[in-house]
């Protein structure tokens, strides 16, 4: 669909913003472009499309801007940093996706970068991986440059950005903070060169999906173009067209970077989850992003507001929220578990300029959305929606280990009572450890060969595995509180059904409930790309079923067809109890007064002289948080005790 050239509207996370465009009348054949409009602090982003042929706009294109302020004292960037157990030329980077990159690393924006290999996109996150030529995170090293990657992009110390055109055999890297290394140049000292590459061989050098970064003519600001293809509603860009975009956004210089189904820009939304902006050819085809080896990270401040520097900290049972407003306002903060919250709880704090709201009452480990809100001369102020997650606070004892031995069978256990505790397994085969598998092909298991374990038997009369695989293993507990848990990651191909000492806990998968298993059962779906090479990972509560002592976990493994030709088991179980855990107290100063705020209730505040005391308890009651205290003259301390 063709944007309106006037109006154009685009949603991110929970907030809409409408752009009013009058830049170029549509009878036009450049690009129509919505201007930049703010994300973050130093961060713009502009949406442009094009729908016909004039100068070196020659496609149906839609691309994806950004503009980075680089003299922003609060941007930060981090390319993909080294590997754990580093080794060059080999083992550089961990794989992830774009989005698992932005949230891992509590980013605002990423998108991909280097070229990188092994190539084989969907491979699991963690993969270790190669990139090709020069890459430098944060002053360390990752790959070493290269003549066939040869154009770098390069940040230094003083905030100013680069591109060179050649770092081979010897790039000027002195006082580089961060490196990344393109293919080659697009645009150079202004102009655009990229139509010399017209003639080259290589199908990077063909209509695709672009990534491309730039730098202004002074260094202090970075464009990233982002433009999809291999789609009806964009075909992907040549690389004069990718230089014709830089230019437009107002870059100097600019290097293409890789592309294809790679190309992917997140940013992070308002609840603190990824959002891709691009419509990426990867996810258009096969429904997931791609595991890349580089990636591009900014780090931003949200832009100010009348609600600015908004804090939560989390307990198990509440919350505390502090922000600011350059006025005196009242405080409250609209609470619930959905987005847009609903139902409401209202939370009213402190009145000022530094505000606190105590959240009490929560569930631990649940999910909540809120907002903070403000009102100031009979004026409403609301921050955007917000996401935090109430701690649930545990004594974590991993009590079947990956490398746990199973007994397994492959007899139909239909009308028995397989998974009890009192069920006697010993004609059952195994005991086997670590990974359990059977496939119908004589090579083996595709799986790392690090993680299998025994080989179990196909059924002799198809040459493919069973379609149901029985297993059991034991494990003690020596505490079972109320509230305790078992956190499981498990490999499984294709669906399974863990019981408890006799009880169903959980399916993967599988039929829902209340739908009836029984041996000849399929899986309703596959693993990953239909091998366990990822887990399925969940947390499931085991009130009224864990035991003191001994324990027996069951699982069912079934396959998703007759001819399915391979199955396989592994799981590591947690057993994570809750434990309680002593409040922070957090202090606010306000024109004299001190507030001391925490979670919680049921507490006596103590003031001392000294860390040594003595300490004395406040008069009265057992004070509800928040408490204001007019400030001394000498040093106080504060503590909380019960």
């Amino acid at each position: 669909m063709i944007p309106n050239p006037y109006h154009w509207f685009f949603r991110l996370g929970p907030l809409i913003f409408s752009v009013l465009i009058c830049l170029i009348p549509w009878v036009s054949a450049a690009p129509v472009t919505t201007g930049w409009i703010p994300l973050f602090k130093g961060v713009e982003y502009m949406v442009g499309t094009n729908t016909q042929s004039s100068g070196d706009f020659t496609s149906l294109m839609v691309a994806h801007l950004i503009r980075v302020d680089l003299t922003d004292p609060d941007i930060a960037l981090l390319p993909t940093p080294r590997i754990t157990n580093y080794l060059a030329n080999s083992r550089e980077t961990s794989g992830q996706t774009v989005s698992r990159f932005v949230k891992k690393h509590g980013l605002q924006l990423g998108v991909n970068a280097s070229f990188f290999s092994p190539t084989d996109y969907y491979m699991p996150e963690g993969t270790p991986m190669q990139l090709n030529g020069l890459a430098i995170s944060d002053g360390t090293l990752v790959s070493m440059p290269s003549a066939t990657y040869p154009a770098c992009v390069l940040f230094d110390v003083n905030r100013t950005a680069r591109i060179i055109e050649d770092n081979w055999p010897a790039g000027p890297t002195n006082g580089v903070l961060h490196a990344l290394a393109g293919g080659y140049s697009l645009v150079v000292n202004g102009v655009n060169i990229s139509r010399r590459y017209l003639n080259t061989a290589g199908s990077v050098h063909e209509q695709q999906p672009r990534t491309a970064f730039g730098v202004s003519k002074d260094g202090k600001t970075f464009y990233i173009v982002c433009i999809d293809g291999r789609q009806d509603h964009s075909v992907g860009a040549f690389d004069y067209e990718t230089a014709a975009w830089m230019l437009l956004a107002g870059a100097y210089n600019a290097v293409n970077m890789d592309g294809g189904g790679s190309t992917t820009l997140v940013m992070e939304d308002s609840i603190g989850e990824p959002l891709r902006l691009n419509a990426s050819s990867a996810v258009a085809d096969s429904g997931k992003e791609r595991t890349i080896g580089s990636h591009l990270g900014i780090f931003a401040k949200p832009i100010p507001g009348f609600i600015n520097d908004l804090k939560v900290v989390p307990s198990d049972n509440g919350a505390t929220l502090s922000w600011t407003t350059p006025t005196e306002a009242t405080a409250s903060v609209e609470l619930g578990t959905s987005n847009p919250p609903d139902p409401v709880t209202r939370f009213t704090g402190s009145s000022g300029t530094t505000h606190t709201v105590q959240l009490t009452g929560l569930t631990p480990g649940i999910g909540y959305y809120f907002k903070a809100v403000c009102i100031a001369d009979g004026t409403r102020h609301e921050s955007p929606i917000k996401f935090f997650r109430t701690t649930r606070t545990v004594i974590s004892t991993e009590v079947v280990p990956l490398n746990a031995e199973w007994r397994y069978t492959t007899a139909n256990l239909n009308d028995t009572a397989w998974t009890t505790t009192d069920y006697v397994d010993t004609g059952w085969k195994g005991p086997g450890a670590a990974l359990l598998w059977a496939n119908a092909s004589a090579a083996g298991s595709t799986l790392d060969p690090n993680l299998l374990g025994e080989r179990m038997p196909n059924n002799p009369s198809t040459g493919f595995p069973y379609t149901t695989y029985s297993f059991r293993t034991y494990f003690k507990a020596t505490d079972v509180s109320a509230g305790a848990t078992l956190s499981v990651s498990a490999y499984i191909d294709d669906g399974a059904v863990f019981h408890l000492n006799g009880r169903e806990i959980h399916r993967i998968r599988m039929p829902a409930a209340p739908a009836e298993i029984v041996n000849s059962t399929f899986a309703t779906g596959l693993p990953c790309r239909g091998n366990a090479d990822c887990t399925d990972d969940f947390i499931v509560p085991v009130d009224g079923i864990l035991r003191a002592g001994d324990n027996v976990l069951a699982v069912e493994v079934h396959n998703s067809s007759a001819r399915s030709s391979d199955i396989t088991l592994g799981a590591t179980v947690t057993l994570e109890v809750p434990a309680s855990r002593p409040p922070a107290i957090i202090i606010h100063r306000d024109n004299g007064l001190i507030t001391l705020d925490w979670v919680g209730t049921g507490f006596f505040l103590q003031q001392a002289d000294t860390p040594s005391g003595p300490w004395a308890s406040l008069a009265g009651p057992l004070p509800i948080p928040p408490v204001r205290i007019v400030e001394a003259a000498t040093t106080r301390y504060y503590r909380l005790s019960r």
